[in-house]
């Protein structure tokens, strides 16, 4: 039974492995995302105050 779990130990090992990492990029594309959302934001709004109204010109 021994060399059984002793061969497959290694197959375990990597597939917890890459499960960690698959885990991590998927949480870090998820907060990338999510970052990138609030700067497009940050920056309509900071557009939006600094740009003059074009009605207001046009009187």
């Amino acid at each position: 039974m021994w060399p059984y779990i002793a061969t497959l130990i290694p197959s375990i090992g990597l597939l917890y492995l890459l499960y960690v990492i698959l885990k991590h990029m998927m949480e870090a594309d998820r907060r990338e995302r999510i970052a990138h959302a609030q700067w497009e934001r940050d920056e309509a709004a900071a557009a939006g105050a600094a740009a003059p109204k074009s009605s207001d010109q046009q009187k």
